[in-house]
């Protein structure tokens, strides 16, 4: 996670009060790098470890990062007349529990307080966020599942492992998830009592990543679209409290445990996953790099090679932007991208007008660092009235933080 705390993210931590509470699992390490990040976009930060987190990470650590104490014996009292888990619970707006073990699970969904950390918990004001992270025997115990669900029923927020390799070198779920898809999810905790944004509580639909037009079983045709730039405008969409869908062509990327995953494959599957949602959303971003053409015909097993070569009859696929922008049940703000390699303002200025869009965003492919593959881009965002915003090179989710300002002006104005 390089830059998921610029931007957005920055504006949404600064100066908010944050309790991280650190178990005893292998992946308390990573509480380090949370901290960091966190008091690094300018939150206040107060960490509580259990007498196991002690045997991963040392006091002095966490008391580095965050430039405060650590809290581990609940015996152990302020020279105050402060409580100190009850003032602690007091200060935070949020508490997170990371890595969340299943001991910890285990007590809190029993109202069990036998230490500091448990205490805290069971005091707290506000949410509470739970990031588990064990082995995956441990995690698809019955016992476990039934704690997870009992906390998501009582109103705790869990934010479930991924799957990948363990400390035990097993494959399976229960590794610790992402720090960008924690961070989302503080930002949202945070978000429900004061962030401000006019977009909270909206809903958009993203199309991210290529399409795969098949020629046979096993050849198709692409492009080298990897979905970084639609899961980045997903990032900065859940920074403002939206409800996000995204209709991704393959990737390989995670995406936001937030978000609402639509896999598909080819330009005509991601046309029907989008005309069948567009009556429940209220913004639409055509961020994928869908292919124009399909073959006409596609054979039903494997071309045999040939000296003579192979001649292909291609088609023009739906388009997606266009089939949204004049739907019935348009979205009340339609965004497309045009990505070129050459007159691209021109070309962008021309579809935008062409299909009656409320924003492009211009791309030129042949500028350095910019387009697919990449973790930076350049664009050019032109407007319904001909005004442009060009923004710099930059990482890809500053980038998507400036497209949805964009966004929320708009509907800003549109609701004066």
């Amino acid at each position: 996670m390089s830059e998921e705390l610029t931007g957005e993210f920055d504006r949404a931590l600064q100066e908010r009060r944050i309790v991280i509470v650190v178990t005893g699992g292998i992946a308390a390490y990573k509480a380090c790098e949370l901290v960091s990040r966190l008091t690094g976009a300018g939150a206040e930060v107060r960490v509580v470890m259990t007498e196991n987190a002690r045997r991963f990470v040392g006091e002095a650590t966490f008391r580095a990062l965050s430039g405060h104490p650590v809290c581990c014996d609940t015996f152990e009292e302020p020279t105050t007349d402060e409580i100190a888990h009850i003032s602690l619970a007091e200060f935070a707006e949020v508490i997170v529990v990371v890595p969340a073990t299943a001991n910890i699970l285990g007590k809190v969904a029993g109202g069990i307080c036998d230490d500091f950390a448990s205490t805290v918990i069971c005091a707290a004001r506000g949410p509470v966020i739970m990031a588990p992270a064990m082995n995956w025997a441990m995690w698809q115990n019955p016992i476990v599942q039934g704690n997870c669900q009992k906390l998501e029923e009582l109103g705790y927020r869990i934010v479930a492992p991924e799957t990948g390799r363990l400390a035990s070198g097993e494959e399976g779920p229960g590794r610790l998830a992402s720090l960008e898809t924690i961070v989302v999810e503080i930002v949202r905790a945070l978000g429900q009592s004061s962030y401000d944004s006019s977009l909270a509580g909206k809903k958009v639909l993203i199309t991210a990543g290529p399409t795969r037009e098949y020629l046979d079983p096993v050849r198709f045709i692409s492009n080298p679209a990897t979905g970084k730039m639609g899961l980045a405008l997903a990032r900065a969409a859940i920074a403002r409290g939206v409800q996000v869908t995204v209709v991704s062509g393959p990737t390989e990327l995670e995406p936001p445990r937030q978000v609402e995953m639509v896999q598909v494959e080819s330009a005509a599957d991601m046309h029907q996953a989008v005309m069948s949602r567009l009556d429940e959303v209220d913004i639409f971003i055509g961020a994928s790099a869908v292919a124009n053409f399909t073959p006409r015909s596609r054979a039903a097993q494997k071309i045999a090679s040939s000296e003579e070569g192979l001649t292909v009859e291609l088609a023009p696929t739906a388009h997606i932007l266009a089939d949204v922008a004049a739907s019935q049940n348009r979205p009340q703000t339609v965004v497309g991208f045009a990505a070129e390699t050459e007159d691209v303002l021109e070309s962008a200025r021309s579809k935008l007008s062409e299909m009656s869009l409320d924003l492009m965003v211009a791309n030129d492919l042949t500028l350095p660092g910019v387009g697919f593959g990449t973790e930076t881009n350049e664009v050019t965002i032109v407007r319904a009235d001909g005004t442009t915003r060009p923004v710099a090179k930059s990482a890809k989710d500053q980038v998507a933080r400036v497209i949805i300002d964009e966004i929320e002006q708009l509907l800003e104005i549109d609701e004066q």
